[in-house]
Order: C-alpha cells, then sequence, then structure tokens
C-alpha cells in the first residue's frame, strides 16, 4: 500500500467527518437552496460535461466495453436535463433530519421520542454511470450527510466534470465544500483503503458489476447498503390478461436490458402456456430478444435457444432473456426463491389471491402486481432519487433514498426524575 495513497484517503475522510458534524444541523432551506444552485450549473456547464463524457466514450469503446456498460457511462442533453431535474426533486422532497418517527410518555412522566438524524460519512463506490455523482451527492445533501465518491475509472472525467458544477452549488450558498468529495486518483488500490477508513466513513453504498460488489463485499469494515445482483422475474399467471402481459414482458426486458431492474427470467403458468407462450417468446425474439428457453419454451418457437442451467441464475444486462413453464404460483415463488438475487419480482394476474400469495412468497426487496420490473427506481416510487437498491434486511431495502439515509436517536425530556435504587 503507498503511503501517500493512505495519507490522501484519511484526509479525505478527515475533512469528510468534519463537514458532516457541520451539515447535520444545516437548516431545510439552506439545503434546498444549494441543490437547486447545483440544478442549475449542471445546466450551464452542459457543454463541458458532455465533452468530459465524449472523452470517457472514446476511451471506453477502445477498450472495447459491453454495449451495456456503454449506455451506462454515455451521457447527452437530455440526460444531463434529468440530472438537473433530479436534484430539484430532491430539493422538494420533505427534510428526512429531526422528524420524530416516534414517540411517548412514560409512567414516571419522562417523554421518550426516537428522532431522525444522518449517519454521519456515506462511501458510495460505483462504476460506469457518471449520473451516479449528481444523485448520490443530492441525496446524501438532503439527508445532512457528507459524502466520498469514488467513480469508476471509465466515467473519470465525466464525474468529476459533474462534480464540480455540484460544488459550485454548495459554494453559492456557503456549505462546506468538503460535503461532496470525490477521489481523485483511478488507483484501485483507493478502494481498498477506503474500505478500511470505518474511523470515517458510517456506510458504504457500492453500485456496479458483481465482482466490484463482491469485492467490497469482502474487504469492507464498513457496515453496506448494497446488491449483487439484479435477476428479477416476471411471472405470467394462469389469470393474467394477455395483451396486459406482452406490454408488461416487452417493457420490463426491453425498455433498458443494462439496469438492475431489468427482467432476467420469463416464468409463464402451465395453466395459460398454450395462450400465451408462444405469443410471448415471439414477441421478444421479434424485438430483438435472445430467448433461451425450457423444452416448452423451445417448442413454442423454433428460434428459441434450449437454456443451460446456469440461464436461471445469470444476470444478464442485455438483450437476453431465460423462459420457464412453471406449475402456478408456488411454483414460481420456488423458482425466484431458488434463482433470484432479492431484488424485483412481478407477477402479471387478475386473480388477486395468487397476486397475494405471490407478494407474500417472493423473499425480495421489491414486488409489483401487474406492472413492469423497470419500476424498480427511487424517483419512480416518488423518492426524488436513489443512492442504490438495496437487498439486505438490515436498516435498508428496496431504493435507499432521503430516508433510508438516516438513523436515530433517543431524546428523553423529564422534569426532575431519578432512577430508584
Amino acid at each position: 500500500m503507498s503511503t501517500d495513497l493512505d495519507a490522501l484517503m484519511t484526509e479525505l475522510g478527515r475533512r469528510a467527518r468534519k463537514a458532516a458534524r457541520a451539515l447535520a444541523s444545516v437548516p431545510s432551506k439552506d439545503k434546498d437552496k444549494a441543490l437547486r444552485a447545483a440544478a442549475q450549473a449542471i445546466r450551464i456547464d452542459a457543454r463541458l460535461i458532455l465533452d468530459a463524457n465524449a472523452m470517457d466514450m472514446k476511451a471506453a469503446e477502445a477498450k472495447g466495453l459491453s454495449k451495456a456498460m456503454l449506455d451506462r457511462l454515455m451521457l447527452d442533453p437530455a440526460r444531463i436535463e434529468a440530472m438537473a431535474k433530479g436534484l430539484e426533486e430532491i430539493a422538494r422532497l420533505p427534510d428526512p433530519v429531526g422528524r420524530t418517527l416516534a414517540e411517548w410518555t412514560r409512567p414516571n412522566g419522562m417523554t421518550i421520542a426516537r428522532i431522525a438524524v444522518p449517519l454521519g460519512v456515506i462511501g458510495i463506490i460505483y462504476e460506469s454511470r457518471p449520473n451516479v455523482t449528481a444523485d448520490a451527492a443530492a441525496l446524501c445533501l438532503k439527508s445532512g450527510n457528507a459524502t466520498i465518491l469514488r467513480g469508476g475509472s471509465e466515467s473519470f472525467h465525466s464525474s468529476h466534470a459533474i462534480l464540480t458544477a455540484l460544488t459550485g452549488g454548495l459554494l453559492a450558498c456557503g456549505l462546506p465544500l468538503d460535503a461532496v468529495q470525490m477521489v481523485p486518483t483511478t488507483d484501485r488500490e483507493a478502494v481498498g483503503v477506503m474500505l478500511r477508513l470505518s474511523e470515517y466513513i458510517d456506510v458504504i453504498v457500492p453500485r456496479g458489476g458483481k465482482s466490484l460488489v463482491e469485492r467490497v463485499v469482502n474487504e469492507s469494515r464498513i457496515p453496506l447498503f448494497q446488491h449483487l445482483e439484479g435477476i428479477c422475474h416476471t411471472y405470467v399467471d394462469g389469470a393474467a390478461d394477455l395483451d396486459m402481459a406482452k406490454e408488461i414482458v416487452l417493457n420490463a426486458k426491453m425498455r433498458r436490458t443494462g439496469i438492475c431492474g431489468a427482467t432476467e427470467t420469463l416464468l409463464v403458468d402451465a395453466a395459460c402456456a398454450k395462450t400465451h407462450l408462444q405469443p410471448l417468446v415471439a414477441m421478444l425474439i421479434d424485438a430483438g430478444c435472445e430467448v433461451r428457453g425450457d423444452q416448452a419454451a423451445c417448442a413454442a418457437d423454433s428460434r428459441a435457444l434450449p437454456a443451460a442451467d446456469i440461464d436461471w441464475s445469470t444476470e444478464y444486462l442485455d438483450a437476453i432473456i431465460s423462459v420457464k413453464v412453471v406449475d402456478g404460483v408456488a411454483a414460481a415463488v420456488e423458482h425466484i426463491n431458488t434463482f433470484g438475487s432479492h431484488h424485483t419480482e412481478a407477477i402479471v394476474t387478475d386473480n388477486a389471491h395468487n397476486a397475494e400469495a405471490f407478494i407474500t412468497g417472493c423473499d425480495s426487496a421489491i414486488v409489483l402486481w401487474n406492472a413492469s420490473t423497470q419500476f424498480a427506481d427511487g424517483g419512480e416510487f416518488g423518492m426524488g432519487a436513489e443512492i442504490g437498491i438495496s437487498t439486505g434486511k438490515l436498516h435498508a431495502r428496496g431504493p435507499v433514498g432521503v430516508e433510508q439515509l438516516c438513523t436515530f436517536k433517543y431524546v428523553v425530556t423529564g422534569n426532575g426524575q431519578v432512577r430508584p435504587g
């Protein structure tokens, strides 16, 4: 380990901790003003951000990055405007800090309240998507947290251009510039050092591919909000309307194939396979999706390829889907809980009883009824944005927004009570 790198990361942590203490008491109006100023700075700097992104895209293409990775990396005017609007949406959210989560009075007259407070310093390690720079920084700022960002080397120039705009918003509103910092090196060892800064960082959020998340899970000495993979399923029940099923399945798989909420496996109830399987498989193939199916799916369309065992537990992040016929809700739930990643699952059905059985049975962070898995997104949940999707069960699960970036303290108010011996 480089002594210089160790010193660099420690200094980032020290400054972030100091900024977090200051942010914890910043009034809502000042945080919101800074977010709106940062949104405007992103619009003003759009050309500079696009130029930086063009440098990253050129290098990524030369490295032979996958189509999904290139899609995640690419910025255009619409995506830049979406970043700016995202910051403004976060500014409009209620301040999560200082909320009274619960309150009660004890027999001795003491009042006890559970009050929301910031987590402190949040470290975010991410790949490709430069928009994470804006989303993560804004969510942390709104919730009174300082953040240390470590973007991927492939998005280095894009992320730093966005960071420049964000810090301009902080500076204009008198907030500490160290509230949002970025690791200034692409050295992979910086991640290892960051994962050991438990004195300064309270939570780590990894956003990226399986290899990145596995490394963070294995090396971190700091608690995590994380999901390893997005192996999402859509189950078409025997009581599903075919037209609705086709629309949902096509969107769930093909709207954006490279996001973690994209459906990777389609399950079809044997009760409707004769009427629903062939149209669904043909629709996907006609849309440019490779279908890897079980025997029934392959028989439904000769263009389908036989699925291997590994397909049922594969996150493709591409225009590929595995398709299987199952015997009802119970079998669908069993398949999902066995092969899924506890991320997002959907059922298409007009039968409320079957929907309830599916919702209750799926051990996943997000379960949808008659809607696309592509809605697995904090912005779509009305949370302004998200810092990630957590598939863990402690503290936060599903989209991690401003409320999930808070913990709490107990405030006890008395009038002279002492505890009897």
